[in-house]
């Protein structure tokens, strides 16, 4: 399982032809790990020695998936927390140690996976130099995005601030990232698929969610949900009911018989984003089981202003943002 993750495509053909792949010069490196994960400081603990590095990178949507490894004992650290990025480290072959709670550290092993995130706490790691990692470098924003979604709220930093290790051998979440980077085509170097690219990267950050959130003791269905006030969960509730009609936040707000400014500071402080955010979720979401369910001779334009849209052009931007296809695209697989 992943021994040749990002080296070959499902059919075996040879991923980055032609690209730089490895190197023996630190200031390759350093720019390799500037671009992959984020601007940080490296050394290597034998001093002088040059590193002999693999350096591969492919994305998938917003996640940036790299092969790594430095080929000598190194130390990374001062990783920048403006960067907003979570990095995962799945060990593929010798050890690397990370920093966990307090003082505690940990060296992984192979089949090993362990998260941190860099916008929320601080970073070091120690490789042993025959290592060999697979890496996901994944925005923070994404992971909220992906928490607001499914679980209706975004957790606090005392889960984001946890660096921890989860998964061990034959994981299923391993074997996702197998499937994800066997997913990449050859020919273009990316998931050819922009529909089943958008699904590979909601599952790899719905499932990385959930193995941090169950490492933690933090239960995403019940726990950090009923800490949002009566008032979030009945504008919800008023947001999904009436999400056709395009009610604005005022209104929402005035039903409740708050401000418009409350709503909004306690969307923001529980639920990570804001109730006109929340609305366009919605409204994209009835938007699509409408247009999967549409009859013979309804078209796109028609389903879309029956539900309150006027700018065509802006809704379609946001509807392939959130769906990974265009409206039209999604009609013509209902119809299918």
């Amino acid at each position: 399982m992943l021994e040749t993750a990002l080296l070959q495509d499902g059919q075996g053909t040879p991923l980055l032809q032609d690209k730089l792949n490895s190197t023996r010069e630190w200031s390759v490196v350093n720019d390799f790990c500037h671009r992959a994960y984020m601007p940080l400081s490296t050394r290597p603990l034998v001093a002088g020695t040059d590193p002999n590095a693999t350096i591969r990178m492919l994305g998938i949507g917003r996640i940036t998936f790299s092969r790594f490894c430095f080929g000598t004992p190194t130390r990374a650290d001062e990783f920048d927390p403006d960067s907003g990025n979570i990095i995962v480290v799945n060990t593929l072959r010798g050890s690397v140690r990370h920093p966990l709670g307090g003082n505690d550290a940990i060296d992984t092993r192979p089949g090993d996976s362990y998260v941190v995130d860099c916008s929320r706490t601080d970073y070091w790691n120690l490789a042993d130099g025959h290592d060999l990692q697979l890496n996901l470098t994944i925005p923070h924003k994404l992971m909220e995005e992906t928490a607001a979604r499914w679980y209706g709220f975004v957790p606090e930093d005392d889960l984001w601030k946890k660096r921890l290790i989860f998964g061990a051998g034959q994981s299923a979440w391993l074997s996702l990232l197998d499937y994800a980077t066997r997913s990449i085509d050859a020919r273009h170097d990316r998931v050819s698929d922009a529909l089943t690219e958008k699904r590979i990267e909601e599952m790899i950050c719905l499932d990385l969610l959930r193995n941090w959130a169950d490492s933690a003791g933090l239960n995403l269905e019940t726990g950090a949900r009923a800490a949002a006030p009566h008032y979030v969960r009945e504008a919800e509730r008023l947001m999904r009911r009436t999400a056709e009609d395009a009610p604005t936040i005022a209104e929402i707000a005035t039903q409740l018989g708050i401000t418009a400014r409350s709503l909004s500071e306690g969307f923001r402080r529980f639920r990570g984003l804001t109730p006109h955010e929340f609305l366009t979720q919605e409204r994209l979401d009835g938007l699509h089981r409408a247009l999967k369910q549409a009859r013979p001779g309804d078209t796109v334009a028609a389903i879309a202003r029956a539900r309150g849209y006027v700018n065509m052009g802006a809704m379609t931007a946001r509807y392939r943002e959130r769906f990974g296809e265009s409206p039209a695209q999604t009609l013509r697989r209902g119809r299918h």
